[in-house]
């Protein structure tokens, strides 16, 4: 949810009833809560409201098959080829002999973590690149943010100034800083793994994990329009260019997929709607943002005319998210649907790759080459592979023991 935007969080005088099925009061009266918990009590209650649950999705499975799946083909604004499909078992052979396992779809994934103390933030990025053939490439980018910087000044009152900083955790400044930072990391993790993917793989399609394109990366992280500009550009080039990709989040976003995927069988694919319409109520709440910061180094010049911020993101909406379907697809009967992108000339057959890569592990029904993509990331360039460089680096500096004892790195 945005926090800035308030009406988000109106309700109308009993929704809270309405919501759960309980009174508020009676919530609120703390006479009611229990003492301590019974582990017997709780698994029999958490089973009746599982069953419960299940008993009540399961009545409404068929209206929603024979009233829901007919009309996202016809509903307005549906992407071509909205609708519900069944892949046979022929597709699926023609994606395992033909594409994954020749090679011709490569997975990109990314891993970072952060390594601070009080004077130094350490951030390792790592990228990887693989195939079902055995082809693999990564890369690794590592930030330095350094809050002792070496100065004319006296060193003690900038440390004791660094101290109060730090302490002020109530400081809406200190936590703005600090979600900024978090941000950053994110949008350049971000970027790397479509950059890499779009510039250094060389297979057919480019399977990548989340959306195509992430909050971090149209709102320029840390307040940065230049991160939003040049990753546009990026995707432009990956959706408008490339365009045979596929993207799976890790979870389905909203509740209207929640639905459809709820009633979608095992090798049942579905186009619902297009990437505009799940990234346009960012862009439009967030007019202010985008009015009130200029980049200072990208070009955003479109045929001669250089364009507003606000001008750029609406032509990103219109021009580039529009051709980005929004899917689901179910590989097995052990895992519930999975949300996929992808371009809209090729939105059947990223779901047959989707289908497809899940069913090599049923009892998750995402892409397994994404999570090798994945793995690979966490041995090469998680947390122990730097632990003996920055356990050396503290000993040479003479402190052996003072920021590592105890722990490693996170």
């Amino acid at each position: 949810m945005d926090t800035t935007d308030l009406s988000q969080l109106t309700a109308s005088p009993g929704a809270f009833e309405e919501l759960f099925g309980e009174q508020l009061a009676a919530i609120l009266d703390i006479r009611s809560w229990h003492h301590g918990e019974d582990p017997v009590e709780m698994l029999e209650t958490v089973a009746a409201g599982v069953a419960a649950a299940v008993e009540a999705e399961a009545r409404l499975l068929n209206p929603i098959r024979a009233q829901v799946f007919p009309h996202l083909a016809t509903r307005p604004d549906a992407p071509p080829g909205a609708g519900v499909y069944r892949a046979t078992v022929d597709d699926l052979r023609g994606i395992y002999e033909g594409l994954l396992f020749t090679g011709a779809v490569e997975a990109c994934d990314a891993t970072s973590f952060t390594h601070e103390t009080l004077s130094l933030s350490f951030t390792q990025i790592g990228v990887g690149l693989v195939t079902y053939q055995g082809n693999q490439d990564t890369w690794v980018q590592r930030i330095f943010r350094r809050d002792l910087h070496e100065s004319l000044g006296d060193p003690a009152e900038e440390a004791l100034a660094l101290l109060e900083k730090r302490s002020r955790q109530d400081d809406e400044e200190a936590h703005r800083q600090a979600d900024l930072s978090q941000l950053a990391r994110q949008a350049i993790t971000a970027y790397a793994t479509r950059a890499f993917l779009l510039h250094h793989s060389t297979a057919t399609w480019r399977v990548g994990r989340g959306n195509p394109a992430p909050f971090e990366l149209l709102t320029g992280a840390a307040g940065s329009l230049d991160i939003m500009i040049e990753a546009t550009k990026l995707l432009e080039e990956l959706i408008c260019g490339h365009r045979k990709f596929l993207y799976v989040p890790p979870e389905v976003s909203t509740r209207l997929l929640r639905v459809i995927a709820g009633a979608m069988q095992p090798l049942e694919y579905a186009i619902v709607g297009t990437l505009r319409d799940t990234i346009e109520p960012i862009i439009e709440s967030s007019r202010d943002y985008y009015d009130h910061r200029l980049p200072t180094a990208s070009d955003t010049t479109i045929d001669g005319r250089r364009l507003t911020p606000r001008e750029w993101i609406r032509r990103f909406v219109d021009q580039v998210a529009s051709q980005v379907v929004v899917g689901l697809y179910r590989a097995s009967e052990l895992t519930p649907a999975h949300m996929f992108f992808a371009h809209v000339d090729h939105a059947h057959e990223a779901a047959l790759i989707a289908l497809a890569d899940g069913l090599l592990q049923p009892h998750r029904g995402t892409p397994m080459l994404l999570d090798l993509a994945k793995q690979v990331c966490d041995v090469t360039f998680g947390p122990e592979s730097l632990a003996a460089a920055l356990q050396l680096g503290y000993t040479r500096a003479g402190a052996p023991l003072q920021y590592l004892s105890g722990r490693h790195p996170h």
